[in-house]
């Protein structure tokens, strides 16, 4: 559901085999992966460990697939940071393709990073140079630049960076559970991602108060189509209040109508429900998209 993962194609002019070897074998990866290297050679089910020339330890973790030239897994703790060792073990997968011409398309999944913010934001760029690195070295021979080697910074606000990432991906996988059929699970589901969203916009960077509106506002609409009008209503409660506590006018005031309007409606309170909705479509909007988009909303009643 939200964004746990980074994942990376790239075409190595080069054999499947060759590929792999520049993968586990140290003499070529101490020239491009930051100087690190496996200690002993992967074997599917064991522990591992890579470290820098000097014994410096990297990453550890265990092999869970090794099947040469094609598919290496490995789950992936970070021992060169303090902060990120303290963050539970993620996974990358390899997958090698032969791809005609002498090329090997090679994919690359980093993955479980849900737990992970700062491994999530710190290796997000840092696999580009070392993929680069790598095709780099296969097919001419020398490493890149070592100007050209630095570790991405984890920046002070990764986590927000991340959180903000994960409240977009929830946000819109919430749409796609309420745009799906109306089972039981799917309505669980669909709570579960829209709660998840606000618990992520909460803590992301750059958030404003409209994002904790539209928040209110998917958490009223989830809780509608679930069958639970009462908390559909105290959810368009909220959005009203923090519209109003902001000032915030155009989209998200008509909108915080709209779910009162739709909420009260399935309370039996019509009168209300009315009188919510005649202000929604009273509320001046400023782009002409956006008003086509609320029009169509409000084409019929609550």
């Amino acid at each position: 559901m939200a964004i746990t993962r980074h994942q990376y194609r790239i075409y190595i002019k080069s054999t499947p085999e060759r590929v792999w070897q520049g993968l586990v074998d140290p003499a070529f990866t101490r020239r491009y992966f930051h100087g690190t290297a496996f200690e002993s050679a992967p074997k599917a089910g064991v522990g591992y460990r890579s470290s820098m020339a000097d014994g410096v330890p990297a990453v550890d973790g265990t092999i869970e697939v090794c099947d040469p030239p094609h598919r290496l897994v490995q789950t992936w703790h970070v021992l060169y940071d303090a902060d990120m060792e303290k963050e539970p073990a993620s996974r990358v997968e390899w997958l090698l393709t032969a791809a005609g011409d002498g090329l090997t398309r090679l994919d690359v999944i980093h993955g479980d990073l849900a737990q992970s913010p700062l491994t999530w934001a710190h290796v997000k760029d840092g696999w580009v140079w070392i993929l680069d690195g790598l095709k780099t070295l296969l097919e001419t021979g020398e490493p890149l630049p070592d100007e050209t080697a630095d570790v991405p910074e984890v920046s002070d606000d990764a986590q927000a960076d991340w959180h903000r990432a994960q409240g977009i991906e929830c946000n819109n996988t919430t749409w796609e559970m309420i745009e799906a059929d109306r089972t039981p699970e799917n309505d669980e589901e669909m709570l579960r991602r829209a709660y998840a969203s606000t618990y992520h916009w909460a803590r992301a960077r750059g958030r404003t108060p409209a994002n904790d509106a539209r928040g209110q506002w998917l958490l009223a609409k989830a809780h509608l189509l679930a069958g639970l009008p009462e908390r559909s209503l105290h959810y368009a409660d909220s959005c009203m209040s923090i519209t109003n506590e902001h000032g915030l006018v155009d989209f998200d005031l008509a909108y915080a109508h709209e779910a009162r309007a739709r909420a009260l409606r399935a309370l039996g309170r019509n009168k209300e429900a009315m009188t919510e909705w005649e202000s929604a479509k009273a509320v001046p909007i400023a782009d002409d998209e956006d008003r086509e988009i609320l029009d169509m909303d409000l084409a019929e009643g609550p």
